[in-house]
């Protein structure tokens, strides 16, 4: 099989759209993040998108899924992670049993059979491409893989199509929407890089991030939640092994909500900085150098 015509995936029709559509899932875009998805979807290119842990990578792309209706499939990677789990495997224990069913056949019969679509498994990169559903493809935390998994990308994110040695090429008849997500704890390829748009998300804004607690975490009042992102702000500034994240932040609102807490004093931020820091020579900074009165 071969890969038709991709221009577009076709699930936004302007920046605005992907805007509005994503908020709706209670997904806040910035200018420059819905500017890229509907780039992004109007080139049908891949999306490779980097930042610090917890800012929204892996969260735009099952908003992306969300407001398409289209099945997320997901890619985990870690280090060890290789073909077989990426990509496809064959089912060796059918093959077998194939092969004790056939004994009387000739390997060629035998071998024609086992080595077809029957046998064989998808893992995420191969389901992604088959089928008419609309899918979007998350290859999620790729830094985290060894570099020989981006080889195994690169037919897929050029052609959209997946070779197999034993029945040939296997072509996508829809594209998927795909998302890869980076820490950048290692550099990934220019090779992988060429084939995709690029989109860098930081941590927000000042303005942005009061909308995200108020949006996710209801109750809160005004006050509280700019008092909350200052102090977050003015932690990020520090030089700490981890600094906060977005989700962090929104998990802070919930407890100080839950704590019933107004105003922000240092009793209340000294005891609940474990549910935005998670390293104790973080939190012992902190708690020394944090001045409420600044912020």
């Amino acid at each position: 099989m071969t890969t038709g015509d991709f221009a577009s995936t076709g699930y936004f029709t302007s920046v605005d759209d992907v805007a509005a559509r994503l908020a709706g899932t209670g997904y806040l875009a910035s200018p420059a993040v819905a500017t890229t998805v509907f780039l992004a979807d109007r080139l049908g290119k891949p999306l490779l998108v980097e930042g610090p842990a917890g800012v929204g990578k892996t969260e735009l792309a099952k908003a992306v899924a969300q407001v398409a209706d289209a099945r997320l499939v997901r890619l985990q990677c870690y280090e060890g992670v290789d073909e077989s789990r990426a990509l496809y495997e064959w089912n060796h224990a059918k093959q077998l049993l194939r092969i004790t069913a056939g004994r009387g056949e000739s390997w060629d019969e035998t071998r024609t059979d086992i080595f077809s679509e029957e046998f064989l498994l998808s893992r995420p990169l191969l389901t992604a491409i088959r089928g008419e559903e609309p899918k979007v493809l998350l290859v999620d935390e790729l830094d985290k893989a060894d570099i020989e998994v981006e080889g195994l990308l690169l037919e897929l994110l050029s052609d959209f199509q997946v070779t197999v040695p034993e029945l040939g090429t296997i072509g996508a008849t829809r594209r998927p929407f795909t998302v890869l997500t980076s820490n950048a704890a290692r550099e990934l390829s220019e090779a992988l890089r060429r084939r995709c748009l690029f989109l860098h998300i930081g941590f927000p804004d000042e303005e942005l991030e009061r909308r995200i607690v108020r949006m996710k975490v209801p109750g809160i009042d005004e006050a509280l939640t700019a008092s909350v992102v200052r102090v977050v702000a003015a932690l990020r500034a520090m030089d700490l092994r981890k600094a906060p994240s977005v989700a962090e932040t929104v998990d802070w609102a919930r407890t100080l909500l839950a704590l019933g807490a107004t105003t922000l004093d240092e009793t209340v931020v000294r005891e609940s900085l474990g549910v935005i820091l998670k390293h104790q020579d973080d939190i012992l900074k902190a708690a020394a150098k944090l001045d409420l009165d600044a912020v």
